[in-house]
């Protein structure tokens, strides 16, 4: 498996990838990927341009680090096919198929990326995918989506599609998307994907942004696809454990496998009740904070 499949994936901030301007030097921000965008953001007679800025900032720009994700045109298209070889042969980490609906959707992409890695000499498997979900059908086959293909590291919900297929519209409030972000998320979790949430249009109101993002944070999400580099702080922050979290997340492994040897399996740790439930969980927080640069521990 890609080791990469795994990775802290917080933030994934969109850029046109038409404009250099943009494009030329994003990570200076941190972001933990980049979102390189050939499909709505690239008017349809700049398509080709668009795609011969994206494989020389792939081939020449040290993006230090940072993940390089393209989003293709959609495969009712004539333009996904070549998209897809561009991003490959110039080195790409990722594809993100838009507006997906079927597992035959990725299947498809799979095969494209298998024969670009192929004619370009890249090393098979090494192309990953994502699939973005923005229709009502996309969100019921999910769990389908998310099962078809082991490049597939996760999903995201795109919400001004979606909303305009549900016949509603985005009110800030999140009660249009919560039945596709709660179905999104047992879908990803159940094939052991990750899963993504939707952008915040609105760069005015910050206050209404932190609440969206603490809302998709006790959902579940891994991360929130961004627009502007002033969103990426509030993300981190809520997207990487605290200090005291870490501090009990030790305490509770360190116990659990301290008991598990002495066949005890339900004790206390600072007040509450713990048993084996809880390891997996502890563990993750301490993955995501070492991810995240924050860990101090010895674990």
């Amino acid at each position: 498996m890609n080791p990469n499949k795994k990775r802290l994936r917080r933030t994934m901030m969109f850029l046109n990838a038409q404009k250099p301007g943009l494009i030329k030097d994003p990570h200076i921000y941190k972001p933990d990927s980049i979102m390189l965008d050939l499909e709505d953001a690239v008017a349809e007679n700049q398509k080709d341009a668009a795609r011969f800025s994206l494989y020389h900032a792939l081939q020449e720009i040290d993006y230090r680090g940072c993940e390089r994700v393209v989003r293709i045109n959609g495969l009712d298209t004539p333009y996904w096919k070549e998209d897809i070889r561009c991003a490959v042969a110039g080195g790409c980490d990722a594809i993100r198929i838009p507006k997906t609906e079927r597992p035959e959707d990725v299947k498809a992409v799979e095969a494209e990326i298998r024969t670009a890695e192929e004619d370009f000499g890249i090393p098979e498997g090494r192309t990953l995918i994502m699939a973005a979900i923005e229709s009502a059908r996309g969100v019921v086959k999910a769990l389908d989506v998310c099962e078809a293909s082991e490049r597939l590291f996760g999903i995201a919900l795109s919400g001004g599609d979606y909303t305009k297929d549900l016949q509603t519209y985005i009110t800030g409030t999140g009660i249009e998307l919560m039945g596709a972000r709660q179905n999104l998320i047992i879908a990803a979790r159940a094939a052991k994907i990750q899963c993504f949430d939707t952008v915040y249009t609105d760069l005015n109101d910050m206050e209404g942004f932190r609440r969206d993002v603490e809302t998709i944070h006790l959902m579940g999400f891994d991360g929130k696809s961004i627009i502007n580099p002033r969103q990426i702080p509030v993300v981190h922050e809520i997207f990487t454990p605290a200090q005291k979290n870490i501090i009990f997340a030790e305490k509770v492994v360190m116990e659990i496998e301290d008991k598990r040897e002495k066949g005890i399996g339900v004790f206390i740790v600072d007040g509450k009740m713990i048993d084996i439930a809880f390891y997996d969980g502890a563990k993750r927080t301490i993955e995501l904070a070492k991810a995240s640069g924050v860990y101090k521990g010895g674990l």
